[in-house]
């Protein structure tokens, strides 16, 4: 019998991105399969946040192929381009709500401006959103700045998955939060990717988070991955570079600059 191989939701193969002398992505590989949560991990500086913007086509790298379904979305046209990102759903490092809007409309952004929902039944599918990350309906009117940061986040969470997207990225979804909120937060995302189905990839340095939302972990260093396990592999890896990050030693292979 012949074994059929599963195509990963994502496959990045070879990808190379410099920013002239300074190269950051050396030839990544790295498969992601449908329905996981992966997480990639690796300190500042090492093309975390490059790779991520490579995969959503913010930057279009120097080299090598990003397919979705099997497909190649390198290179694609603006048109195309924007047929495979309505698959995305995106929690930003910063939130990246908009202070002219209200919470609602934040959350209802892509259903109003891109998918052309009427402003009655997006406000209705905004508050359902907000409901799945525990936010009632007496913020939907407020501005963002009227919220914490912990809301915010939930308010960016809820803007996600309004329109249940196929992948959901996370740019260091808890970043600025104290430990509880965080924590929180790493509940809700892990709540909201199993309701959805869907495939999510992830940036973080924070280890807690890794714990609570991976199913998947990849290490990047200096612009390639150096390792990729299971999330309940990576505090045994075998890696030197893993566990030095992990433990967040200062000795290991991984040399810190002095600043």
């Amino acid at each position: 019998m012949t074994e059929t191989l599963e195509t990963p939701k994502i496959s990045i193969r070879d990808v190379h991105k410099s920013f002239g002398n300074n190269h950051v992505l050396k030839g990544v590989d790295l498969d992601v399969s449908a329905g996981r949560s992966m997480v990639v991990i690796g300190g500042s500086g090492t093309g975390k946040s490059v790779l991520l913007k490579c995969i959503l086509g913010l930057i279009k790298p120097d080299s090598g192929t990003i397919s979705i379904d099997g497909e190649a979305v390198t290179g694609l046209s603006e048109r195309g381009r924007t047929k495979v990102m309505a698959q995305f759903g995106m929690l930003f490092q910063g939130g990246a709500l908009f202070d002219s809007l209200s919470v609602w409309e934040n959350v209802a952004f892509r259903l109003l401006y891109a998918d052309g929902v009427g402003r009655a039944k997006a406000k209705v599918r905004a508050i359902a959103a907000l409901a799945q990350v525990n936010l009632g309906p007496e913020i939907v009117t407020l501005n963002p700045a009227e919220l914490s940061g912990g809301m915010q986040k939930r308010v960016g969470l809820a803007r996600a998955i309004v329109a249940k997207p196929e992948i959901l990225f996370f740019d260091e979804p808890t970043t600025g939060l104290d430990p509880i909120t965080a924590d929180v937060i790493d509940n809700l995302i892990r709540r909201q990717v199993s309701a959805l189905g869907a495939t999510a990839v992830s940036i973080t340095h924070d280890m807690g988070s890794v714990r609570k939302i991976a199913d998947d972990v990849a290490m990047i260093h200096e612009g390639k991955i150096i390792w990729r396990g299971l999330a309940r592999e990576v505090d045994n890896s075998g890696n030197a570079y893993v566990e030095q990050f992990v433990t967040g030693s200062e000795d290991g292979p991984i040399k810190v600059l002095a600043r």
